[in-house]
């Protein structure tokens, strides 16, 4: 791989080679952040058949990424809050260039590219106003930053695109923050959870949970190819959250997903990652404080069943099922009664698996 990129670069300096694809990075399904043993961090590409496509460093642990729809691209985020975000040529194997979150703003780890790749968009804490907004970058320009728009919330996190549209969704946690407070959240008491839609920098729908809920901090989100999303709380009460998946349709109501008392207490309040599965009729939920993957029923909205995977964080569709990401250096893809591994033990998958 490696002669293979030094060929394709020196091609693409010279101006006779055609414009790179995936392909040419090596034809990874996803991209992960990953911690290596000597203190590093890497974007890595995790190709079908799980192994390892390319490893490329970052100068600080990663949290997401968001993959070009075209080109061999990628942007990685830092941990949130932070205030780097890396534009990695995946196909050359460097960085390409390095966005820094505007004065008065923070990222938080997640971005998602407009349909035609032009727009990168970003989640970010205003933070003197307490309220979300949603960087505008120029992907066709060295990544220019040009403008930004309300993310319709407080703590915006996870930002997906409606498959086929410029339609965004947004999963506004909720919590206030300040980095004078570091991680310290300001308003558990008074937080207001919402999914988010916005067409054309407009917020055009917003969706929130029964006001017994509030503690719900919506965090992240999948959508599915019908355009129906589904969304992981990490309830921020004393007590044991009552739901932690739920699921939304345009213009419908909220539907939280039910699940025995047992089952959801073992998931330690946290939903890490969720992800519909191939067959696009169950959704996964992913804990890494529990170390389980739970599995639910979309069509009626309650669980079916769980998976005891260590650590286990990022989660995505796959061939036959789903592809499961553990800290320990694991891949699992989980089907219906039966789990396979692959085992990675240089390094340490941090929190999502984006699907390519």
């Amino acid at each position: 791989m490696t002669s293979r990129r030094s060929f394709l670069a020196g091609m693409l300096a010279t101006g006779l080679a055609p414009s790179a694809t995936w392909a040419d990075a090596g034809a990874p399904r996803w991209l992960s952040a990953a911690g290596l043993p000597d203190g590093g961090f890497a974007l890595c590409g995790i190709g079908a058949d799980m192994t390892l496509r390319f490893r490329i460093p970052l100068p600080a642990r990663g949290h997401a990424a968001a993959a070009h729809p075209e080109r061999p691209e990628a942007v990685a985020f830092a941990r949130r809050p932070g205030t780097f975000a890396a534009v990695i040529d995946c196909a050359a194997g460097r960085e390409a260039a390095m966005l820094s979150a505007p004065e008065g703003r923070h990222f938080y780890g997640h971005g998602a590219f407009s349909l035609d790749g032009r727009w990168l968009y970003t989640t970010e804490n205003d933070f003197a106003a307490a309220r979300g907004v949603i960087g505008i970058w120029d992907a066709d320009h060295g990544y220019a930053r040009v403008g930004e728009f309300a993310s319709g919330g407080t703590g915006p996190h996870e930002i997906r695109r409606i498959p086929g549209t410029d339609t965004l969704v947004v999963a506004n946690g909720g919590i206030e923050t300040h980095p004078a407070s570091g991680r310290t959240k300001l308003n558990i008491a008074v937080m207001q959870p919402n999914l988010s839609y916005i067409d054309g920098g407009i917020v055009t729908e917003t969706d929130r949970l029964a006001p017994e809920m509030h503690k719900g901090s919506i965090r992240h989100i999948d959508i599915s190819h019908s355009g129906e999303v589904a969304f992981g709380l990490q309830w921020q009460g004393d007590e044991d959250g009552p739901a932690l998946v739920g699921l939304h349709r345009r213009g419908a109501p909220l539907r939280l997903c039910s699940a025995p008392e047992a089952n959801l207490r073992a998931m330690r309040n946290y939903a890490g990652s969720v992800a519909f599965a191939a067959n696009q009729r169950h959704v996964a939920v992913t804990s890494p404080r529990g170390g389980l993957v739970q599995i639910y029923d979309a069509g009626e909205a309650r669980y079916l069943r769980g998976e005891t995977i260590a650590d286990a964080c990022g989660v995505a569709s796959c061939r036959g099922g789903l592809l499961v990401a553990s800290g320990t250096g694991d891949l699992w893809r989980v089907a219906v009664g039966m789990a396979r591994r692959a085992e990675h033990a240089a390094l340490m998958w941090d929190n999502h698996l984006v699907a390519i």
